[in-house]
């Protein structure tokens, strides 16, 4: 097993998404839990499941300093409320279609350059803690 960068026993490594000599920051959301509907059977069809997503965001840093102001910067927060807007819109049935809507949400915004995103089902299967999918993409230039 390793050890992924929150300290946590994980089966897969993941790779820094901050390099300095590229001027690239890392912003993240780690391991928010909500309900979704999500899923391709019929038990699934109008129920709520537990989900758990990571998101890791490549951005780049803009030449000038950030000034400490929100508006220059890549904000997490907004990552989340545009996840909650994906999950109302309504009945989801992969868990890689929601992925892929997270990332070009993530995408949207001109200073992401990349952008990792892990979707879990927490209840699926009784005996595992989760599945789920996980994918990265990145900006095409």
């Amino acid at each position: 097993m390793t050890h992924d960068d929150a300290g946590i026993n994980a089966n897969i490594l993941h790779l820094p998404f901050a390099d300095a000599t590229r001027s690239v920051r890392h912003v993240f959301v780690r391991d928010y839990e909500t309900e979704a509907e999500i899923g391709v059977y019929s038990h699934e069809k109008g129920a709520h499941q537990k989900i758990r997503i990571n998101v890791d965001l490549s951005v780049l840093e803009a030449t000038d300093h950030h000034d400490d102001q929100l508006d220059n910067v890549v904000c997490y927060h907004d990552i989340v409320k545009g996840i909650q807007t994906i999950l109302t819109a309504g009945h989801i049935n992969l868990v890689e279609t929601l992925a892929e809507k997270i990332a070009a949400l993530a995408l949207d915004d001109n200073r992401v350059i990349g952008v990792r995103v892990k979707v879990e089902k927490l209840e699926a299967i009784k005996e595992a803690m989760s599945v789920g999918v996980e994918i990265e993409r990145h900006r095409r230039p």
